[in-house]
């Protein structure tokens, strides 16, 4: 996934670059409001941090101009003006959420989780494709390099979960609840899910696909060549 975050306080972008980098995600920074819509219109991202106080043009008016433009994708604001004339104008302005500074990262990170799933469940795709594999919501039927493959409907959703949120990580509390709700089984029983999806997918395929995250989940992405 891919994030840009608006922001000119360049500590807190660091801080924020070494959070979710490690966790696969993929970001972008811009220093004041125009930079930020200039990449907006050219760019593409899964989510977009929003600071209000920006140089040359402030987060509500380059919020606003972005929509107005026809720029859906989510705005998540960040700032310290926390009054609720303040949110509401945010929102007025186009903001899909609002989180007041300072905040935890974790409850960013969640926050960012649910903004691209529900805009993904806008416009969910049939078909979901990581290089050669293929998985086709409407007929279940998984490919990898033209080759069907037969999955059990447990590596599927995994593989349905992964896919969608593609090439970042997901977290193994997040898998743990595709499979299972609120009520994982005791013992390590998603090491054997995945263990089995892994052995299905990539099986002898020089290109691994599916790839472990230390301390975080896992991801499905092609790997970079180097």
């Amino acid at each position: 996934m891919k994030l840009l975050v608006v922001e000119d306080h360049q500590p807190l972008v660091a801080n924020l670059f070494n959070y979710f980098e490690p966790r696969g995600y993929e970001l972008d920074a811009a220093p004041d409001g125009l930079v930020g819509l200039h990449l907006t219109v050219t760019q593409r991202y899964d989510a977009i941090l929003l600071d209000w106080m920006l140089p040359r043009m402030e987060g509500p008016s380059m919020l606003k101009t972005m929509r107005e433009r026809g720029i859906d994708t989510p705005v998540l604001m960040l700032t310290a003006r926390d009054q609720l004339p303040d949110k509401i104008a945010g929102f007025r302005s186009g903001a899909d959420d609002y989180l007041t500074k300072p905040f935890d990262l974790q409850e960013l990170e969640v926050r960012i989780e649910a903004l691209i799933l529900r805009a993904k469940g806008r416009s969910t795709p049939r078909e979901l494709v990581v290089g050669d594999l293929h998985y086709n919501l409407s007929t279940l039927e998984v490919q990898r390099a033209g080759r069907l493959l037969h999955l059990f409907p447990a590596s599927r959703k995994l593989l349905e979960v992964m896919m969608l949120a593609s090439p970042a990580a997901v977290s193994r509390q997040q898998l743990e609840h595709a499979l299972w709700g609120d009520e994982p089984p005791d013992g390590d029983m998603l090491r054997s899910h995945v263990y089995e999806l892994r052995r299905s997918v990539d099986g002898d395929s020089a290109v691994k696909l599916i790839h472990t995250i230390p301390r975080v989940g896992y991801r499905i992405a092609v790997p970079h060549v180097r």
